[in-house]
């Protein structure tokens, strides 16, 4: 027996289904026939759909998808419990959210045009259902619930989106896929079973999960008899990061979600598919690298950065006038413009304008990043950034608000991965949230170490608050232990000096100069005797030097190089233009394009190499590479520093070299003015990219709310036209039913007239027309005006009164013919006991007359 829709006994100790948030729109609602009609009745499951509609008409979606499922279907209902094996439909003019097992209803953000309600249910079911949640975007126009399929995808839930080639309208799934967030795109009758072949493999709410911690087995060459350690082997042989200091319990469950997504059930299967798809290897990666963050979490730890720390900080007078931070595994870039918004706030409450903080924003992700240099986010985050900061820091534009510019404008993102590339150094400011938790106990005990050498004496560092130091409290100083902050003692020394080899991984492994063995002699002495020698004299006497290719990056250093080449700040480049010294950049640059010209090296002479602990004379000799081949297309920079004798006997110039410097001094104010002139042109070009970006968004806007009401019509149309269907199908019903009363009136052979109120005809049988002269034109005629053959000029007068009193009248009547009738008048009481009219019968009674008269004869004789 099915159960009514809206009917459902809950128990206050029933756990809450799992959910299926449906989002569809113009077009789908074939896409939800298709994928409801196939849910089995005891799937457990609950459905929730929201199809955008008109705001302004009763919705009909909910019976017309009660025919396509045995699940009741009902229209959604603020604070109903939501039971499984069950259908919930969006009313109209509402927004649809689910929280705590309850579907909640709320008045929709604006009146029309820009609303989203597949984004608020996407979003709310990532807040409550976590990596249980499950989504699916089916047929529509626009671009609506796209950010719900991140969020969902943000914390491990299932995201499907209907095959755009069998939608109707595929501009919503085809948003959605563009994301990268999609696990599963098919057509719509396949959606269900997909969703329960996952459910089937994956542990739902109530199944504890497998915990494995043990180590990773790291097996020579890459071959692993484990099969985690080879998913880990095929991860790093494709996009160089190594997931073996991940904790084997992170990695497991990351993994049983795609491997419950292809139906796989054993790791060792899933590791040879990943052999055989790379590009499934790609989606891993994306899965391994989904972050979970938000504006100000943990409010108290920004409070007391904001009102305590930052504060002491900025008051300090030792500290430069120049701040810089670091943001270790940034994600989409909340937590930057937190620490923007904090310390912007710092300087006004402090009324400073002498401090500037530039902020390190990181994170081993590009699809991260790529948002986080956007700065533009959903307006789901008032609920985590109060309305002033909102007014003051954000600005809003169709219902999503961007970072305004000077907020931007202090944070530089830069795609970076924190385990093999080189660290940002001299910060003020170090924010490591909820990163570590992902590493296994061996990698967190070498970036703590790590931190300390990056931050300058007193610096801040900010932990996640399941993080703390451990074992290195010597190196930081608790300033709020609860809240996980730190200050960087100012004077700790290590001993050894392999600190930051052991502390910085990959710096132990990458050797940029090749060192000669000293502790033993190879064993055939007379013959690696001139080799080794060769090797002594150019590790010790071989002037310093650099090979970089036709870009100018550098693929080798030989000698110590520190004084005329420096790692640039921000982003880690290895580009020679960006490390060299001032003095010597631009003479190199344009001795490159020289050398490149001739065979001769290339010899320039007294440059001066700027540092900060001053200058120093150096002579340089460029020459381009032919042999070996490997080395073809390549430069070699060697440096020789100039004796400060040689210098002054050099601070004397001839003629020749006053000469060479009026040219060069020529060249520098041409460079200059050339500078200035492109320093113009870029402002100009930006200017106008404003105005055209201006101008696009307008434009956007525009299309957005035409793109909506366009949705809405269809849907409404779509409704309409089902409805119409069943309608026909009523009428045609209704015609049969009048055809059939028509014959059986027919063949009765019985007179009938049937008036309304006002004793108009409205219908007769074919045998009335014998009696009274009537035609198909008559009908809506006055009783009043018809003719009749017989002898009853009161039919009209007892009409009335059977409708006054409601009682019956029945007389004999003769006709002109000589043929008598009974006549009979009732009130004609419709199915509701509503009053409608008259029926007039008239039955011949002729042979019955005859017959009474000549029994009457027969007994008067």
């Amino acid at each position: 027996m099915r159960k009514s829709p809206g009917q459902h006994p809950v128990d206050d100790d029933q756990v809450t289904p799992r959910i299926v948030g449906i989002g569809a729109s113009a077009g789908g609602l074939a896409a939800l026939e298709q994928c409801l009609a196939r849910v089995p009745p005891n799937s457990g499951l609950a459905y929730v759909v929201v199809q955008h509609l008109d705001p302004t008409h009763k919705a009909f979606l909910a019976e017309l998808l009660q025919r396509f499922t045995v699940m009741p279907v009902c229209q959604a209902q603020d604070a109903m419990h939501i039971a499984p094996d069950s259908v919930y439909v969006i009313p109209p003019n509402t927004e649809l959210s689910v929280a705590g097992g309850l579907l909640h209803l709320q008045p929709p953000p604006a009146p029309r045009g820009m609303r989203l309600p597949i984004n608020a249910l996407f979003s709310s079911l990532a807040r409550d259902q976590s990596e249980h949640a499950i989504v699916v975007i089916l047929s529509g126009m626009g671009s609506d619930g796209t950010q719900g399929v991140r969020a969902v995808k943000a914390l491990g839930g299932l995201t499907i989106a209907q095959l755009p080639e069998s939608a109707q309208f595929d501009a919503m799934p085809k948003s959605a896929i563009e994301t990268g967030c999609v696990d599963i795109i098919v057509p719509p009758e396949e959606i269900v079973a997909r969703i329960l072949a996952y459910i089937g493999k994956s542990p739902g709410p109530q199944r504890p999960k497998k915990t494995d911690d043990a180590p990773v087995d790291h097996m020579a060459e890459g071959t692993c008899s484990d099969p985690l350690a080879a998913v880990v082997a095929l991860l790093l042989a494709r996009g160089r990061h190594d997931f073996s200091s991940y904790k084997p319990s992170t990695l497991r469950r990351r993994i049983e979600r795609r491997m419950a997504i292809h139906s796989i059930s054993s790791l060792a299967r899933y590791a040879d598919f990943l052999e055989k798809n790379p590009q499934e290897i790609d989606l891993l990666f994306k899965e391994l690298l989904i972050g979970v963050t938000s504006f100000f979490r943990d409010a108290a730890v920004w409070q007391h950065l904001a009102e305590t720390t930052l504060p002491a900080l900025l008051a300090s007078s030792a500290r430069e006038k120049k701040l810089r931070a670091w943001v270790v595994g940034c994600s989409t870039g909340e937590e930057a413009y937190s620490l923007a918004i904090v310390f912007e706030e710092a300087m006004q409450r402090l009324q400073l304008r002498d401090r500037t903080l530039q902020i390190f924003a990181t994170d081993l992700s590009p699809d991260a990043i790529a948002t986080a240099r956007r700065g533009v986010y959903p307006a789901s985050i008032d609920t985590s950034v109060s309305a002033e900061r909102l007014a003051l820091f954000f600005t809003c534009h169709e219902g999503r608000y961007g970072v305004s510019q000077r907020i931007r404008d202090m944070v530089l993102f830069a795609q970076q991965d924190v385990v093999l590339d080189p660290p940002f150094t001299k910060l003020d400011i170090l924010s490591c949230r909820n990163l570590m938790i992902y590493f296994d106990a061996a990698l967190q005990r070498r970036l703590l170490p790590l931190f300390h050498y990056s931050l300058r004496a007193g610096g801040i560092l900010l932990l996640g608050n399941s993080e703390t130091t451990g074992q290195f409290d010597r190196l930081f100083t608790p300033i709020e232990s609860k809240l996980r902050l730190y200050a960087r003692h100012k004077n700790t020394h290590f001993d050894g000096v392999n600190f930051l080899a052991q502390s910085f991984p990959p710096l132990s492994t990458m050797k940029m100069e090749q060192t000669v063995p000293t502790s033993r002699l190879p064993a055939q002495l007379h013959e690696n005797l001139q080799k080794a020698a060769d090797n002594l004299l150019l590790q010790v006497y071989a002037p310093p030097a650099v090979v970089v290719n036709s870009s100018g990056d550098i693929v080798y250093i030989s000698g110590r190089t520190g004084k005329y080449l420096e790692p640039a700040a921000g982003k880690v480049n290895w580009n020679f233009h960006a490390m060299a010294r001032d003095g010597i950049r631009l003479p190199i640059a344009t001795g490159l394009q020289r050398a490149a010209e001739q065979s001769e090296p290339l010899q320039l002479t007294g440059l001066q190499a700027q540092s900060t602990q001053g200058s120093q004379l150096v002579d340089v000799t460029i020459q381009a590479l032919k042999e070996p081949i490997a080395l073809r297309g390549m430069f070699i920079i060697v440096f020789r520093d100039v004796p400060a004798a040689a210098g002054r006997r050099r601070k004397t110039p001839s003629a020749l070299e006053a000469s060479h410097a009026a040219a060069l001094q020529r060249c520098h104010e041409e460079i200059l003015a050339l500078r200035e002139e492109a320093r113009i042109s870029r402002e100009e070009l930006q200017s106008t990219n404003e105005e055209l970006q201006s101008t696009n968004e307008e434009l956007q806007s525009a299309n957005e709310e035409l793109t909506t009401s366009k949705e809405e019509m269809q849907s409404m149309n779509e409704e309409l036209q089902t409805i119409n269907a069943e309608m026909q199908r009523k009428l045609d019903d209704l015609s049969l039913a009048q055809s059939d009363m028509k014959n059986l009136l027919n063949s009765t052979d019985i007179a009938m007239l049937f008036l309304d109120q006002e004793l108009n005809v409205s219908r007769y049988t074919e045998r009335t027309s014998k009696i009274i002269n009537l035609r198909e034109s008559d009908v809506g005629r006055p009783l009043s005006d018809l003719t009749t053959s017989l002898q009853y000029p009161a039919l009209q007068d007892d009409a009335c009164e059977t409708l006054r009193t409601l009682v019956p009248s029945e007389k004999q009547i003769l006709s002109n013919d000589g043929r008598w009738f009974a006549v009979r008048i009732m009130p004609y009481r419709r199915l509701d006991n509503v009053i409608d009219g008259a029926v007039i019968t008239f039955v011949d009674i002729t042979a019955a007359k005859e017959l009474e008269l000549r029994l009457r004869r027969e007994s008067r004789d």
